[in-house]
């Protein structure tokens, strides 16, 4: 960042200490009555206090978090350090979520991070992922694990998030909640929870639709969510788990050239209109979890699920560009299957007088996608459906076997440890042969066997140290597989998966009621980390190169230091770098172009803070004021770009009260305060350029909850 830059992000972050300062002096003496601590499963699999955990985990409590528009994770995720979530306004192509620089390439969806929704995966077995059916509204807290640990979810675990839908309590509730945002933006909402004997559930739908802040970015999304829960016998419980959400022709506005991001954030590049870029989601899953404690500390859970995805999407790709008899065309039609289960048995007692828990399954995940591809165009009609140009069944299977123990096997020390081998099948029937496109069938496999362990000592009851180390692996998707690098018909079979060495040193603090605080230092060395080997005529090909690396330094602060005051900041520096020379083609036709070895990965800010401070109580006047601060990202692999970086603000303003219908809870919010110019996201690598995605300037929001509890 320039110096001007510099000060503006301290600035900004400083400002809520400025305002604490001015507010803290009467309330420091009154520590809060009720500090639980944070109980997390997703790096144990079992219930644990994230203080005694050797891994970087935290939980982001979105119940309690109700000012939102609560549709995009991104709204959760600020107070957690190694993780970037960017609002896109671009519902098309999804959220961009990336942890400590792991999926960072991806221009759609969410890869290199394995993503669950109380348990069932979101991330398909080839690590493809989507965030677009979290049911926000239902949900009772968010899980995110960084670092070494995450390897022991498989394929593509940069990091994890897992999201859980709360269980349902008594007395029975109901919810309705209604918000409206600037650019046409609202979303309604109407939740029932509830327990009686046995049995308990969260019901939910939630319907979300917007203009959208720039031209052709208009959306509308529906989603449902159930929670059915019923205690069996003695010690088992059964839960049924039910989801959808539709996305009917969400318009994409693609992304911005320099100059047309300076000149008009809010304007879209002519082909988005001329071709109607637009996408549409329709998808229904379902599960079920049995679990069941067999006495003697043993345990097990059985896990199963399946789902069904349709994708439409019309592309900006020019008539010219499928003129080559191997292109497959500016619409895509994917129609999916996928399904799995997972199996794992649990047992906890004590070894040498020192408690002791061990973890054992199996899990096997299958997705069958009917992939089609279409002309984007009839005659001179563009945007339409025209000729057939891919035609293909593309199969993908993992069969993963997984095992994990912690032993405290001293008072002040604990043992973690944890193995698993991954086999991902890949399998592609061509159904689209002619005298100008042979067939492109073809397999490949790939295995890993991927171990972690982790150390924790506890200095004292305020200080915990921890270390950890493990492997990770990720292998290509089917998309980047979708094209040969040397332009020949087939998928890009022969690329391999790139494998990381993953370490970490942490600091884990809580000094006194209501403050905690947590230090991390990490590294991760990538070998054949792939990369973009070329980008033109709407088809991205891909290569593995050398080395690549990512480290840096995270920081969390959660203080609260009086009944009605928290605080709370997130700090990471990452430096993510490709440490091997490679060639990747620039322009049409290919003109290879060194990138020298240290250039910086793209999508990835040197460093991003957030910082948020809360006052009031759920009856009576709240207020919060939080600030982000992001440094210039790089846009493409040749560093030879970059979006600026920005800090920005905002506020906002809440009042709860009791009726005899119920309790009402409403609030007013202000976003991007100072109305600042930036880009929200980027688009990495981008054939045309077009790198940047604007965000809104000033918005302004108002909510309403009520709720009644009989």
């Amino acid at each position: 960042m320039g110096q001007c830059m510099r000060s503006r992000f301290w600035l900004t972050m400083l400002g809520g200490g400025f305002a604490l300062r001015a507010f803290a002096a009467d309330a420091l003496p009154t520590p809060p009555k009720d500090d639980l601590p944070t109980v997390v499963v997703t790096a144990t699999r079992s219930a644990q206090d994230a203080y005694e955990v050797p891994a970087s985990i935290d939980a982001v409590d979105v119940e309690a978090d109700s000012d939102t528009l609560g549709v995009n994770p991104s709204e959760y995720l600020g107070t957690v350090p190694g993780v970037l979530a960017r609002d896109r306004q671009n519902y098309a192509q999804d959220e961009q979520i990336s942890i400590r620089g792991f999926g960072a390439r991806s221009t759609f969806g969410v890869r290199g991070v394995r993503l669950y929704v109380d348990g069932i995966p979101a991330t398909m077995p080839d690590g493809q992922g989507q965030v677009s059916h979290f049911n926000l509204d239902s949900a009772a807290r968010i899980e995110v694990l960084r670092g070494p640990f995450s390897a022991l979810y498989g394929n593509s675990s940069g990091g994890v998030i897992q999201l859980f839908t709360a269980d349902g309590s008594a007395p029975p509730q109901f919810d309705f909640g209604l918000a409206g945002a600037s650019y046409g933006t609202w979303r309604a909402s109407a939740n029932a929870r509830g327990a009686s004997g046995g049995f308990d559930y969260n019901l939910d739908l939630t319907h979300f639709q917007t203009d959208g802040y720039r031209d052709h970015s208009r959306a509308e999304r529906e989603s449902g969510n159930a929670k059915l829960g019923w205690k069996i016998g003695t010690g088992g419980k059964l839960t049924v788990l039910l989801n959808s959400v539709a996305l009917p022709g969400a318009q994409d506005p693609l992304g911005l050239t320099r100059a047309q991001f300076e000149n008009d954030p809010r304007g879209v590049a002519a082909v988005a209109e001329q071709f109607d870029t637009r996408k549409s989601v329709h998808q229904t899953q379902g599960g079920a979890i049995y679990e069941q404690d067999l006495g003697g500390g043993h345990a097990v859970r059985l896990l199963g699920y399946a789902g069904r995805r349709e994708v439409e999407q019309y592309l900006s790709v020019p008539k010219s560009a499928q003129g080559n008899p191997l292109h497959s065309g500016g619409v895509v039609d994917l129609g999916s299957g996928y399904g799995g289960t997972d199996a794992r048995w649990t047992w906890r007692d004590e070894l040498a007088g020192r408690p002791l828990e061990l973890a054992a399954g199996l899990a096997w995940d299958r997705q069958r996608q009917h992939r089609r591809g279409y002309e984007n165009f009839v005659g001179d009609a563009l945007g339409v459906r025209g000729a057939l140009r891919r035609n293909e069944i593309d199969t993908v299977r993992d069969f993963d076997q997984y095992a994990q123990a912690s032993w405290r096997f001293a008072e002040a020390w604990t043992l973690n440890l944890g193995l698993r081998h991954s086999q991902v099948k890949f399998d592609s029937a061509d159904r689209y042969v002619t005298a100008t496109n042979p067939d492109d069938s073809g397999k490949a496999d790939y295995g890993a066997t991927t171990p972690v362990a982790g150390l924790l000592w506890r200095a004292s009851e305020a200080v915990h140290v921890y270390a950890a180390y493990g492997k990770g692996f990720e292998t290509p998707t089917f998309n980047e597989l979708g094209y040969r690098a040397d332009g020949r018909a087939g998928l890009a079979f022969d690329l391999t998966p790139s494998r990381t060495r993953n370490g970490e040193l942490g600091l884990k603090l809580r000094p006194g009621a209501g403050l905690e605080a947590n230090l991390a230092v990490f590294r991760a060395d990538t070998r054949d980390e792939l990369a973009v080997a070329s980008a033109a005529g709407g088809r991205t090909t891909y290569q593995n190169i050398g080395k690549a690396r990512r480290d840096g330094v995270e920081f969390s602060l959660d203080w609260r230091f009086a009944e009605r005051w928290r605080l709370q900041f997130a700090w990471t520096r990452l430096d993510a770098t490709f440490r091997s020379p490679f060639a990747t083609c620039v322009g049409t036709p290919c003109t290879p172009t060194p990138v020298a070895a240290g250039t910086h990965i793209p999508g990835i800010p040197k460093q991003n803070a957030h910082l948020a401070l809360g006052w009031g109580v759920e009856r009576g006047w709240r207020a919060a004021f939080d600030a982000d601060a992001v440094a210039a990202v790089p846009v493409n692999d040749l560093g030879s770009d970059r979006a600026p970086g920005y800090a920005v603000a905002g506020v906002d303003l809440g009042y709860g009260f009791d009726l005899s219908s119920g309790q009402w809870r409403t609030f007013l919010r202000v976003d991007n305060l100072f109305d600042r110019r930036y880009a929200g996201s980027v688009i990495v690598n981008d054939a045309n350029g077009r790198y940047f995605e604007p965000a809104p300037g000033r918005t302004a929001m108002l909510g309403v909850r009520w709720t009644w509890s009989r």
